[in-house]
């Protein structure tokens, strides 16, 4: 394990992130904002030492950076930085609690959206601004963007590279989109900035001011859902609502799909099976919604519109609502907390197990019945027209296996606070697969405020574990890890 590199990667880290600090920082300043100002100052006066000590006492010996080490990077590099991310709201008071602080800030850096507070109304606007900034910093990847700006010789060299996208990028397998890995995290970066600022001119055209329009997009573009009222969207207009619906879909598409569509290879992009089998939950969950929940709004019209936000909302892991879903008929509940699990696809800011682990399993459920009634049978699984080799099927099954054993488990832990069941199932579930409001007692009017501490340090947990799809955070704590 190369520790004095790890240190330094995350050291550099760090000074990204007190970078990020400045703008809200600014806020405060010209708000007059005194408590967020010096809350603001002490974070980035920490992160700057630290980072300094990272960067220029613990410098590299060795180059040697092997797979445990990008996974042990990525998973002690996400905790840190939502520890050190939350400071702000410490030490300026919005946040009183350190617990409720790396609770809320973890939630944003994983794009989650769930959230302590009561009236996020009352929250600074500096706060507020940090705290959806987090989660735009966050679906991405915070270590892919450092790949993307720092200096071609900078800490991570490119055989690290692509141990370090592999270990923070969410899907069955990370490939480069061209020869560089540098590059292709230039390119991704590209295509989320410019989609970030679309949305914000289409929010701007709806009345929006510029400074609601940057928050609302920051938690669309990361599929987060921290949104400025306790209502999230409901109050909006209409327009709004239907803009934040199509680029929820939008972010939560594998983002290959608009390189492809880039370079001009339309078929090989529109024909892309993940989102063939993406497009058609999202229609069929739309249809099903609509028709159950048609009696409990005016107009067809309306019914339409307020499924079609909660699902892409749902299935995007975004977590904003337009009405309140926890009213709605059991049958359209379900659906919801079935789309938790399904997520978005992989390759973008959304969580979930990702579609193509879904279309991945259907294929080798299939794969199994067929060659239990032919067991001589030989058939292979396919996804775009390429072999989908063993190693990759075997994955899919055990990260599903692992993933329902921590999501069981964690749901026996949080029942300690005594909820019912299905807030306790849908509190882990939305945090796990990285959604924001669950159903009952976390549902979309209400927040997770009234969990103990250790509920929340696990909730976290399964924040991380969703976000960095297991391993990263796993490998923390498995003893083989640190041995030579």
């Amino acid at each position: 394990m190369n520790y004095r590199k790890i240190c330094n990667i995350i050291g550099r880290i760090f000074w990204v992130e007190a970078a990020f600090m400045l703008p809200p920082l600014g806020i405060a300043v010209y708000r007059g904002e005194h408590a967020s100002v010096r809350g603001f100052l002490i974070a980035i006066a920490l992160l700057a030492v630290l980072g300094m000590a990272g960067v220029f006492l613990l410098r590299p010996r060795r180059d040697s950076f092997y797979a445990r080490d990008g996974l042990m990077t990525v998973g002690l590099a996400w905790i840190l930085v939502s520890f050190m991310g939350g400071l702000p709201f410490f030490f300026s008071g919005s946040i009183p609690s350190l617990v409720d602080c790396f609770f809320e800030t973890v939630s944003g850096f994983t794009t989650t959206g769930a959230s302590i507070l009561p009236a996020a109304e009352d929250m600074p606007l500096s706060d507020m601004y940090w705290r959806c900034f987090t989660i735009w910093l966050g679906g991405m990847g915070v270590l892919v963007f450092v790949l993307a700006v720092s200096p071609k010789k900078g800490s991570a060299t490119a055989g690290d590279e692509i141990h370090l996208l592999r270990a923070e990028s969410p899907g069955v397998t990370v490939d480069k989109l061209v020869p560089r890995m540098r590059q292709s995290a230039t390119i991704l970066y590209t295509i989320y900035i410019a989609l970030t600022i679309l949305q914000v001119i289409f929010l701007l055209s709806g009345g929006m001011s510029l400074y609601e329009a940057l928050v609302a997009t920051y938690a669309t573009a990361g599929t987060g859902g921290f949104g400025m009222m306790n209502d999230s969207f409901a109050s909006y207009s209409p327009y709004i609502q239907v803009v934040v619906t199509v680029f929820m879909l939008l972010f939560a598409v594998n983002f290959n799909v608009y390189f492809l569509l880039l370079i001009r290879e339309f078929r090989k992009a529109l024909c892309n099976q993940e989102l063939i089998a993406y497009l058609g939950i999202v229609a069929a969950s739309i249809a099903v919604i609509t028709w159950n929940i048609s009696h409990m709004f005016p107009t067809l019209a309306e019914s339409l519109r307020h499924a079609a936000f909660q699902v892409a909302s749902i299935i995007s892991t975004t977590g904003f609502m337009s009405t309140d879903f926890d009213l709605w008929p059991e049958l359209s509940r379900t659906i919801l907390i079935l789309l938790m699990f399904v997520g978005a696809c992989a390759g973008s800011t959304g969580g979930g197990l990702k579609v193509i682990r879904v279309v991945i399993l259907a294929k080798a459920i299939r794969r199994a019945v067929l060659q239990a009634v032919r067991p001589n049978s030989v058939r292979i699984i396919r996804v775009d027209g390429a072999v989908v080799d063993e190693d990759t099927v075997r994955g899919t099954l055990n990260y599903f296996a692992v993933f329902m054993a921590i999501q069981f488990l964690s749901v026996l832990l949080v029942s300690i606070d005594n909820f019912d069941f299905v807030t306790n199932f849908t509190a882990v579930a939305t945090c796990f697969n990285n959604v924001g409001p669950g159903l009952g007692g976390v549902g979309p009017t209400r927040n997770f405020a009234a969990y103990s501490d250790f509920s929340k340090l696990l909730l976290s947990a399964n924040m991380l574990l969703g976000r960095l799809e297991l391993y990263p955070i796993l490998a923390i704590f498995v003893p083989s890890t640190y041995k030579k």
